[in-house]
């Protein structure tokens, strides 16, 4: 006869729409596994920080992709990144000490993936970061930061390009010199696989989403802002919006809600050429920024999603953790200065489309669980 299967425990924390985005195909890769009835069984459970509270940043994402509702929802709700990590902590512990999983897996760069790994390494458990060594050397971003410390606080480290096992390496971090054993594997991008999952239904709901927003196809730039570094202060977000407003199509701000309560009252929340709507469901951004003449960004997702959807990305950054858009000419830094800008959203499309992906094929969510159960 068969061993009977033996289970294995994994918590998941998330917290903001980026890491929804990252989970759901890990989970899905989960509940496959758990259906073939393989030697080990997963118990998966999911805490939800909620970092990301409203319906738009939280609630719809959840719905667009069939997320089971999460078994904790901790609540921390905004405040400074102090607040956030104090308050994420205090309430982790208690959960994650009673639970006591084998892994702790976290996504990405945010205050829940630091606070998470941290709270996890106090009590002695198993971390693994999926988006690991992900870096854009520029030591004052905060997801910067919290990129770095959450590699090297983790012990199972899944990267989403071969670049990121390059900068893990330059660290110490796995390898035959790591004096810990840390285990680096490059699995592909988790949002690739979403990317791939739900790009049809975002396209059967580009036409209504066009006429709804009142665009037409390829005449129309999309726009997105909520990096710290452009919207701690109101003059930083109007110098965009000034810049934007001048350009010969339409702009679709689906505007955070950070940047809006930032703007509130400051007489920048006006119509013209830019459309400010609220943010739009992941479905709905996809079809938006297919259809998008360019994709004008400072969000390192949005980024990603740009290149999977062949539409040219102007980062209003100097820096990007995703180097391989730049490298294979999808992607222009450019910043905030107003000539440059205008220059890179005016310059020809370049002829990126029949570029090789470098972020894997759409299966990094397999592959992190069958390294999970091995390890």
């Amino acid at each position: 006869m068969p061993a009977p299967a033996t289970n294995a425990k994994w918590i998941s924390i998330v917290g903001a729409r980026p890491q929804f985005i990252k989970v759901s195909p890990v989970g899905k890769a989960i509940q496959a596994c758990n259906q073939t009835g393989g030697a080990r069984l997963v118990d998966h459970r999911v805490i939800n920080t909620g970092q990301h509270y409203d319906h738009e940043m939280a609630g719809l994402i959840f719905q667009q992709l069939g997320l089971p509702a999460p078994d904790y929802n901790l609540g921390v709700g905004s405040g400074s990144h102090q607040e956030q990590l104090a308050r994420m902590l205090e309430r982790l512990e208690p959960i994650l000490a009673e639970e006591n999983p084998d892994w702790v897996i976290v996504y990405g760069d945010t205050n829940s993936t630091l606070a998470g790994a941290l709270a996890a390494a106090r009590l002695g458990m198993a971390v693994a970061h999926v988006e690991a060594g992900c870096r854009s050397y520029n030591g004052r971003m905060p997801e910067e930061q919290n990129r770095v410390l959450t590699d090297h606080l983790s012990q199972l480290l899944f990267t989403a390009s071969r670049c990121a096992v390059e900068n893990l390496r330059k660290e110490g971090i796995g390898g035959p010199q790591d004096p810990r054993n840390r285990i680096v594997e490059f699995v592909g991008d988790v949002m690739y696989d979403t990317f791939l999952a739900n790009f049809a239904n975002a396209e059967a709901l580009a036409p209504a989403t066009l006429e709804r927003l009142e665009l037409q196809s390829n005449q129309y730039y999309l726009l997105t802002v909520h990096r710290a570094e452009n919207t701690t202060q109101p003059e930083q977000v109007r110098n965009i919006l000034q810049i934007v407003e001048s350009l010969d199509l339409p702009v679709l701000f689906p505007m955070h809600p950070r940047t809006r309560q930032l703007l509130a009252g400051e007489g920048a929340l006006h119509n013209g050429n830019i459309r400010i709507v609220p943010p739009l469901g992941y479905l709905e951004l996809l079809a938006a920024g297919k259809y998008a003449r360019k994709i004008i960004t400072d969000s390192g997702g949005v980024q990603k999603e740009a290149f999977y959807l062949k539409v040219p990305c102007v980062t209003l950054r100097r820096e990007t953790e995703w180097p391989e858009t730049v490298t294979l000419g999808a992607n222009r830094l450019v910043g905030t200065d107003r000539s440059e800008l205008l220059q890179a959203i005016g310059e020809p499309a370049s002829g990126f489309e029949q570029v090789d992906l470098p972020f894997g094929d759409g299966h990094a969510s397999e592959l992190i669980v069958d390294s999970l159960l091995a390890a």
